[in-house]
């Protein structure tokens, strides 16, 4: 992969999804050309504004004042911040929201913020008036290369992660790297392990650059819009040839079986694991998975741990703060994953660096098995 070019100030990748296709926008400043954008793909439309009260602070004025320049008066709605939001009753607050908006059915539900607020708002959206338009703006990392893309939505409930959800595709994302610039190095981090994640799939290429390159994306180098375009496409690439997750989209899960069983196990308290921490830890574990049922290398297992730990993110189930459950525990959370079939244990693992694949029928025993040694080794 060659370096960035340093006047790459813009990117657009489309999403092919015939008359439901999209570009997701990819630059500094574009938070001011939100209405400019809107109103071009969506004349004469009326929005609302869903947001949490940690984003409204930095972007609430300013996407506001770029949809007022041009015509388009927003009620807002602002939620607390944190995955705890992402439940029925604040699901309920928002579609109440859009109604008392008075909003109809070609009109826009604008999501402002990151993942939490991305997938909530998507999901009213797509169950008010029976589907309503939805913008995505996401101002987190992890939100802009992935829960952004794609049309995923949902909320959390007490027997797992994105259990109750609809897929309900944007109109647009726009991804205002200016964003990031706010975040905290926690969160940053936290989007990063979605980046490598893409590498870690199947382009090998782009993670032997990450390697090489992760400082600039974390400084806001031209390395940033090149990782997001470059995770965007990939991600858009997967999603247009399987859009309901029904094949090759369930390996954008890598690492998200074993993450989303430690979310559950923590309770979703942000303060001991954030979803892309879960990421991070979930991707080190499929990969000594794979290593030790004979399909891959250990050496790709410690590639990708010692890089993960390079970024800062965490590797193990001993960097979580305090008792994880017991393993039963664990098991029951790992069976509630959306991509079990009837009983079935679906891993994503792999072969190699960008050599994952599908592994169906996975031996439940297995997998207790190594949870058990791997938590014998903390």
């Amino acid at each position: 992969m060659s370096q960035t070019p340093h006047d790459l100030t813009q990117e657009c990748v489309k999403v092919s999804l015939g008359n439901r296709s999209y570009d997701i926008l990819i630059g500094r400043d574009l938070m001011k050309k939100a209405g400019q954008e809107i109103t071009s793909r969506l004349p004469n439309a009326r929005a609302t504004i869903i947001t949490d009260e940690n984003v409204a602070e930095h972007y609430l004025k300013p996407l506001s004042a770029s949809l007022k320049e041009h015509g388009i008066d927003v009620e807002p709605l602002i939620l607390s911040a944190g995955e705890k939001t992402k439940n029925y009753e604040n699901m309920a607050r928002v579609c109440d929201h859009i109604l008392e908006c008075k909003l109809e059915r070609g009109d826009a539900v604008i999501a402002l913020g990151g993942g939490v607020i991305g997938d909530l708002t998507g999901f009213a959206a797509g169950i008010v008036r029976r589907g309503m338009k939805l913008i995505q703006v996401p101002t987190s990392l992890l939100a802009q290369v992935d829960s952004s893309v794609g049309g995923k939505t949902g909320i959390n409930t007490g027997a797992g992660k994105n259990l109750v959800g609809v897929f309900h595709q944007p109109q647009l994302v726009l991804v205002d790297t200016n964003t990031l610039d706010t975040l905290s190095d926690r969160e940053m981090r936290a989007g990063y392990a979605e980046v490598a994640k893409y590498g870690l799939i199947d382009r090998p290429d782009f993670f032997e650059w990450l390697e090489k390159s992760w400082q600039g994306i974390f400084s806001g180098g031209p390395e940033r819009i090149q990782a997001i375009a470059t995770s965007c496409q990939a991600k858009a690439d997967v999603v247009a040839a399987d859009e309901e997750e029904h094949g090759c989209r369930a390996l954008l899960n890598l690492g998200h079986t074993f993450g989303h069983a430690l979310e559950a196990a923590t309770k979703y308290d942000s303060t001991r694991l954030v979803h892309g921490e879960g990421v991070s830890i979930g991707m080190v574990l499929a990969y000594k998975f794979s290593a030790r049922m004979n399909l891959a290398s250990p050496d790709d297992a410690v590639r990708v741990e010692q890089h993960l730990k390079q970024v800062g993110l965490p590797i193990s189930l001993n960097d979580i703060d305090g008792e994880l459950p017991p393993t039963d525990i664990l098991m029951e959370h790992i069976a509630q994953d959306k991509k079990v079939s009837r009983g079935d244990l679906t891993f994503i693992l792999t072969k190699g660096i960008g050599q994952s694949f599908i592994a169906n029928n996975v031996p439940a025993d297995e997998v207790r098995r190594f949870i058990e040694e791997t938590r014998n080794n903390r």
